[in-house]
């Protein structure tokens, strides 16, 4: 193909093997691009990027200086790849000895990668996942978490904002009950009764609990670096309540989503259906008692988040 019949820039420094590339994506000096790699539109490769055969890339992808793509990594649409990110397609290396098959490594769509971060082969980087600079990511990270460190852990969500009711009760303001920003989800002021001979907290099912529960189970022993949750669920309300320690939770209606922090057996939070909700950063001594309005189903659950936004947005 000719300079002129191209519709994607190719710095005249640069090695583009391959035709496979979309309408408006610009590759700067000193990349090298294979001859079977696939790129999609708008992408924007900067200096000294090598992208190997077996790569596919969506579109409206950026890729800084340095970095190299190997066989078996695909890049979803959007996803931001910081200076110098070093991607890996074998565990166990040796020079000139070559699996049958590259590890596959997925990068969802919006997802950010920082600048020098590393990551492992045969994980899966979620939807609009933020990977600090630095990190080492050694396992999947789900969908909208921010991670650090070596080994990378949860820190927080994007766009979680602090609970807005919890930031009541702090003022004074509190009520029994107090409406969240996410569609449905309630924090709530369970009784309690306190005396020298020790504290009491009681909450009736149907009352101060909105709905009457078939189950319940308990949740400890979790080490703090352990994410759980990452589902919602189509029919079955929840409640949780942090009987002891502290647990965080993020609620999530596909619109808004708030962090919460269980640290008091008097605080329940009502997780109804359809909310996407995700329980971390346990302490040590942390045990979550929940109550369920329906029997364990396996087919209740939603578990991948792309799916939950798509049942979310047909039903507004």
């Amino acid at each position: 193909m000719t300079e002129a019949a191209r519709d994607f820039f190719v710095h005249s420094h640069a090695l583009c093997e391959s035709q496979n590339i979309g309408k408006g994506t610009r590759v700067w000096a000193f990349a090298h691009i294979l001859p079977e790699a696939k790129l999609g539109a708008d992408c924007n490769v900067c200096d000294q990027v090598f992208i190997e055969n077996d790569v596919v890339i969506g579109d409206r992808v950026t890729i800084k200086c340095g970095v190299q793509v190997w066989d078996g990594i695909e890049i979803e649409d959007d996803v931001f790849i910081g200076p110098n990110v070093t991607f890996t397609n074998d565990r166990f290396p040796r020079s000139k000895v070559y699996p049958e098959t590259f590890a596959k490594t997925v990068i969802r769509k919006g997802a950010s990668l920082g600048a020098n971060c590393t990551i492992l082969p045969g994980i899966v980087i979620d939807t609009n996942a933020m990977v600090g600079a630095g990190a080492v990511v050694t396992r999947s990270v789900p969908p909208n978490a921010i991670v650090v460190g070596n080994p990378a852990k949860i820190i927080g969500y994007v766009n979680a904002k602090p609970g807005s009711a919890q930031q009541e009760a702090v003022s004074g303001q509190a009520q029994p009950v107090i409406q969240t920003s996410v569609d449905q989800v309630t924090l709530h002021s369970l009784t309690e009764v306190t005396d020298i001979r020790g504290s009491l907290s009681v909450g009736e099912f149907d009352r101060a609990i909105p709905f009457n529960a078939e189950r319940y189970f308990l949740v400890y022993d979790v080490p703090t670096a352990e994410t759980r949750g990452e589902h919602a669920h189509r029919k079955c309300h929840q409640f949780l309540i942090a009987v002891k320690g502290t647990v965080h939770v993020v609620a999530d209606d596909g619109v808004n989503r708030e962090e919460f922090i269980l640290d008091k057996p008097n605080t329940g939070i009502h997780l109804p259906p359809m909310t996407w909700g995700i329980q971390y950063r346990y302490s040590s001594d942390a045990v979550l008692l929940v109550f369920a309005s329906h029997y364990y189903d396996s087919s209740d659950y939603i578990r991948n988040y792309d799916e939950f936004i798509k049942l979310k947005n047909s039903s507004r």
